[in-house]
């Protein structure tokens, strides 16, 4: 009903805006025009009301007065894009009308593409850092592939960069903020000849912690988490040999060296009790308060994160098909991330991952090559190309077991078998009983568990884009890519300290002994279970519960010494065919199919079951074979771009339908990250913009989403069957992360201070309808709406030689959650409301303030 409403109005009043066209504004009041913005939406030139694609365009100006310096901070301008981070800054991901994806696995990638100067990036957490400066940013919703590479399917953030230019300039900033926030950044641009220009940028920026920590009895000294501290470079050299060639180096280093990111409790169950026992009182809160942003933790969260790369944009005007220009871009990057982890996000020596490169590490090296050539006719805009990517994936995984984890699991084992055993002075011997080895022994605290992943994928496409003029108004559009992507993975696994526990329990032929079902049995009968009359089904039942916690996926000998070689190749078509209608020169309208595609790959952790498939339920033999399969997604479109008052009033709807095939959904199962496919996920909806500059000094933009997204009603395996699966809960409901509303709205307006002065406001916010924020759509991990409001307020030159701003970032300090969790080791069930569970969430960020100065020469 909205859509139809949105069309009808645009349609209705298309005349009447060609006769406002016609009535002469007067000169003093005439604003500049919007209707002339460009965006490379088509990896081309051109105007954003002529291009059949719902793209949300964020000028250089608009940036700077709503604070945007990463992909997070765009979401307060783009309806329909979530942009949300978990147990580190570097597992940042983006959405985009409720698709993408989320998790601790390096081998997925994302739906929504980052591309920075025309480089596709490996992963969104590039992206969540300081972009430097920006000329504008494109949000392109729906499958990309086309023409923006791989792994694309629900939308890409196109970033440009400022480039060198031939005046000499100067900028500089100080930023200082609460929270202890400091920032400085500079910049200086000149010509080296008449035909070699320059630019560097560089920024320094640090911060306090969002969360105040409570470390127990440590190690962890740190009672701080979440702060921020990063250093960034970057240099570009311009050279333009001759009127047809033009060549762009650019070079950049980050590093940020941080602690992140602890999460609070906002559902303490049962489990707190044998927490607190185990760590000492205040390990973990007996009632959860979230946003009082009190985290527990004893363990280190250091973060060390280093992105650097080359590239070279060349771009000649050629003498062939009349002038056609061709484009290369090589590009060389090498990003990694280190991680120390609390992997229990409680005071109590449990689980945790230490920061060092042996223990913890994922890097991404990667070589990629892109070459176009692009051209027009009277009648036909065309472009071919070709697109290769070569990346290496290194990935160092580990888990340590504190003193802490044996009697804890012993304790909480036995309060699932019968809550009452959980309150006796034996409880925490019950695992070493079991085992037959000393207490503090069982599990060998130290180093439980070091895998070692090697990834290569080398992906080949070719792909063409062509819009032919077929009149004045139509303009039909052909767009084709074939790709062919291969990749390999070897995989080592081990237990350094030889998973004592589980591997008591086994005999020479791989079941439970004789002995180790005798050693269960009389630790259960001396506690008051009569283990010998119960049926043989409930034996088994606690024979294989028992067992099953002493071999999670760190502690399961049957992984030690284990190594696999995986392979799996891909031959796929995705396209677009769209059809654009031009009523007048202020409506234009379109309908579009696209086919979108993502790769497969493979889960990189350790992944067990009860009969050793990927298919198969809870259980501990290895799986071997641990890939997914590729994403696939049909989309449909309907949108109309209209344009009014003397091109001032852009006012933009869509129309959107999107059937997903194989949706890759990483959910955290538990005790790992593990890549489930979904034959199906729908989102469908409408999306409208707007941005209008009514008169000179003032701009209004803004948009609103509607997007329902929603799972099949498909139960591919064990996992989606109640009421022991763990996704029981996604068929048929909508999906994580998906709010049905969105909506944003900026404000700015700029006005004269007497002769020499101008002052600058500018408010913007983002309202979320409610959503839920798990992978596995537990109702405790729902988040209420909730709107965000930012502002900024600057006085400064006309000249804009300085500018002084006042600015803050969340000024209603709205409290919201990011991603919710189930507590590592305390869910008992996937049962609603269950009093033994426990639930973390990472929190979205505090209200933040500050003062900015800037000065340009």
């Amino acid at each position: 009903m909205l859509a139809v409403a949105v069309f009808t109005a645009l349609f209705a009043v298309s005349q009447a805006q060609a006769q406002q066209a016609a009535s002469p504004a007067k000169a003093d009041d005439e604003p500049t025009t919007l209707a002339t913005m460009t965006v490379t939406a088509q990896k081309r030139e051109e105007a954003m009301q002529d291009v059949p694609i719902s793209v949300t365009a964020l000028p250089e100006q608009l940036l700077k007065d709503t604070g945007v310096r990463d992909i997070k901070d765009l979401q307060v301008l783009v309806p329909g894009l979530t942009v949300t981070s978990t147990q580190s800054e570097a597992l940042t991901t983006a959405r985009i009308r409720g698709i993408g994806t989320v998790g601790d696995n390096a081998g997925l990638e994302s739906s929504v593409g980052v591309v920075i100067d025309g480089v596709y990036r490996a992963r969104n957490g590039v992206g969540f850092g300081d972009l430097g400066e920006l000329e504008r940013v494109e949000v392109l919703k729906g499958p990309q592939g086309t023409v923006f590479g791989k792994n694309t399917s629900a939308g890409v953030i196109n970033i440009i960069t400022r480039r060198p230019s031939y005046s000499q300039s100067a900028e500089g900033e100080i930023t200082v903020g609460n929270y202890g926030a400091i920032g400085v950044s500079g910049s200086y641009n000149d010509a080296l000849s008449d035909n070699a220009a320059f630019r560097i940028y560089a920024t320094k920026r640090k911060r306090d912690g969002f969360l105040d920590v409570e470390t127990s009895r440590g190690p962890r000294t740190l009672d701080e988490d979440g702060d921020q501290n990063f250093h960034s470079i970057r240099a570009q050299l311009l050279l333009e040999p001759t009127d047809n060639l033009d060549i762009n180096f650019i070079g950049d280093f980050t590093s940020r060296e941080e602690n992140c990111c602890s999460a609070v409790q906002t559902v303490v169950g049962s489990t707190a009790a044998i927490i607190n026992g185990v760590g000492g009182a205040g390990s973990i809160p007996t009632v959860a308060d979230p946003f009082a942003r009190i985290a527990h933790s004893n363990r280190s969260t250091e973060q060390d994160m280093k992105d650097k790369g080359i590239s070279a944009e060349v771009n000649w005007e050629s003498p062939w098909f009349g002038g056609a220009t061709l484009t290369s871009i090589t590009a060389l990057r090498d990003w990694q991330s280190i991680n120390a982890l609390d992997f229990d996000y409680t005071g109590a020596d449990l689980l945790y991952r230490n920061a060092n490169e042996d223990e913890s590490l994922t890097r991404f090296e990667t070589f990629s090559q892109e070459f176009r050539l692009t051209g027009a006719t009277d009648s036909i805009d065309w472009m071919v190309g070709a697109f290769y990517a070569d990346e290496d994936l290194t990935r160092h995984d580990s888990y340590s077991i504190g003193v802490g984890y044996e009697p804890f699991l012993s304790t909480a084992l036995l309060a699932r078998i019968n809550p009452a055993l959980a309150a006796s002075p034996t409880a925490p011997l019950f695992l070493s009983q079991t085992t037959g080895r000393a207490f503090g022994t069982t599990f060998a605290p130290g180093l439980g568990a070091l895998d070692r992943y090697d990834q290569n994928a080398k992906s080949l496409a070719l792909f063409t884009n062509n819009t032919w003029h077929a009149t004045d108004a139509l303009d039909l559009t052909l767009g084709l890519r074939y790709t062919r992507e291969k990749k390999t993975l070897d995989s080592v696994y081990s237990n350094p300290n030889g998973a004592p526990a589980c591997a008591s329990y086994f005999g020479p032929t791989g079941a439970p002994s004789a002995a180790a079902i005798g050693r269960i049995a009389t630790a259960l009968t001396t506690r008051g279970i009569p283990f010998a009359s119960l049926p043989a089904a409930q034996q088994q039942a606690l024979i294989g519960n028992i067992i099953g916690f002493s071999c999670l996926p760190w502690a399961n000998a049957l992984h030690n010494g284990r190594s696999t070689q995986q392979e799996r190749e891909e031959k796929e078509w995705s396209g677009t065919l769209k059809a654009a209608y031009r009523w007048n020169e202020n409506v234009m309208t379109y309908v579009s199919a696209a086919r979108g595609y993502k790769g497969g790959g493979f889960n990189l952790d350790r992944v067990q079951t009860s009969n050793g498939l990927s298919s198969g339920g809870q259980g501990i033999i290895p799986v071997n074979d641990t890939s997914f399969d590729g994403e696939f997604v049909d989309s449909y479109e309907l949108g109309a771009k209209t344009t009014w008052l003397d091109g001032n009033l852009l006012l933009n709807a869509t129309l959107f339908h999107q059937t997903y095939e194989d949706f890759q959904l990483n959910s955290f199962l538990g005790t790992s990250f593990v890549v489930r496919s979904i034959p199906k996920v729908t989102s469908r909806g409408v999306d409208t913009e707007i941005l209008w500059q009514p008169s000179k000094g003032l701009m209004l933009q803004g948009g609103l989403m509607y997007a329902d997204t929603f799972y099949g009603d498909e139960r591919p395996t064990p996992d989606f069957v109640a009421p022991d699966g763990a996704l029981y809960k996604l068929p048929g409901n909508k999906t994580s992360f998906a709010p049905e509303w969105s909506g944003t709205a900026s404000a700015t307006y700029e006005w004269d201070f007497g002769a020499s002065l101008v002052g600058r406001f500018n408010i913007g916010a983002k309202y979320t309808s409610e959503f839920n924020t798990g992978s596995d759509l537990d109702v405790e991990k729902m988040q209420d709406a909730y709107t965000v409001v930012n502002a900024r307020f600057g006085i400064g030159a006309k000249s804009k030689r300085w500018m002084l701003e006042f600015w803050g970032l969340n000024i209603f300090d709205e409290e919201y959650v990011q991603v919710g969790f189930d507590g590592p080791l305390q869910t008992a069930s996937a049962t609603p409301n269950d009093p033994r569970n426990t639930y973390n969430a990472f929190l979205g960020a505090p209200r933040t303030y500050g003062v900015t100065f800037r000065i340009q020469y």
